[in-house]
């Protein structure tokens, strides 16, 4: 279902990838429980971070890595940008269809680039791979990307569904009748193999309180040399 390409291990070597597949999910545009999670993670963001400031956000670990990793191609990393707008603006979680909001949560919790997919529409097996510039896709809203050399990329037979810089494909999103899905976690050098797992974790608990009835067909972390 997985692998490592042989140009990502000696671009990368010490980056890690998170896989979990869910079977049975449902995907609906609200869910109660759900949203009660949500703001109260939201106010827990806040009572960590509130009293602290930028500097003290940029300085986490994961944060940290993720930079170190976007300063390459001249880019912050966005997830910081989205934890200060809920920690010192006031801002909330955005209110998307259910699965996205079980990723996106442990995400902004975690501080760890995830992209969703729905599993029924990908062409296995995925590959990690490094993107030589050339490659191109459709992103969630419609626009073709070139994606930028060096970028790490994870494709399928058919071709690219995620990369780091520009995030999921349309081809393979999730959608309002996903029955199975794929969470596909990015770590850079500097994350290590157990926070991407807990990570992967902690969407699994979200998307089981979407579906209790869902179950968990692979929750695997990788390297270079494979599983973790």
């Amino acid at each position: 279902m997985f692998q490592v390409s042989e140009a990502l291990k000696v671009a990368y070597p010490d980056a890690h990838a998170g896989i979990l597949v869910t079977a049975g999910v449902a995907n609906p545009t609200h869910h109660p429980i759900l949203e009660s999670y949500k703001q109260l993670l939201q106010d827990q963001l806040r009572e960590r971070f509130s009293a602290k400031d930028r500097n003290a956000i940029a300085s986490l670990p994961q944060i940290r890595a993720y930079n170190a990793y976007y300063k390459t191609f001249k880019k912050t990393y966005h997830v910081q940008l989205q934890l200060e707008s809920v920690v010192f603006k006031d801002k909330t979680l955005p209110s998307v269809a259910a699965l996205v909001e079980a990723m996106f949560m442990a995400e902004i919790k975690n501080l760890l680039l995830t992209a969703g997919h729905d599993l029924d529409t990908v062409q296995l097996p995925i590959t990690l791979d490094v993107a030589t510039g050339e490659e191109r896709y459709i992103l969630l809203g419609g626009k073709e990307q070139v994606l930028k050399s060096g970028d790490m990329m994870m494709t399928d037979q058919t071709g690219v569904i995620s990369s780091v810089l520009y995030g999921p494909d349309q081809r393979t999103q999730l959608k309002a009748d996903t029955h199975n899905a794929l969470f596909a976690v990015y770590a850079p050098p500097g994350i290590e193999a157990q926070r991407v797992r807990q990570h992967l974790e902690d969407i699994q608990q979200n998307v089981l309180c979407i579906a209790p009835e869902a179950t968990v067909q692979m929750l695997e972390v990788f390297d270079a040399r494979g599983v973790v």
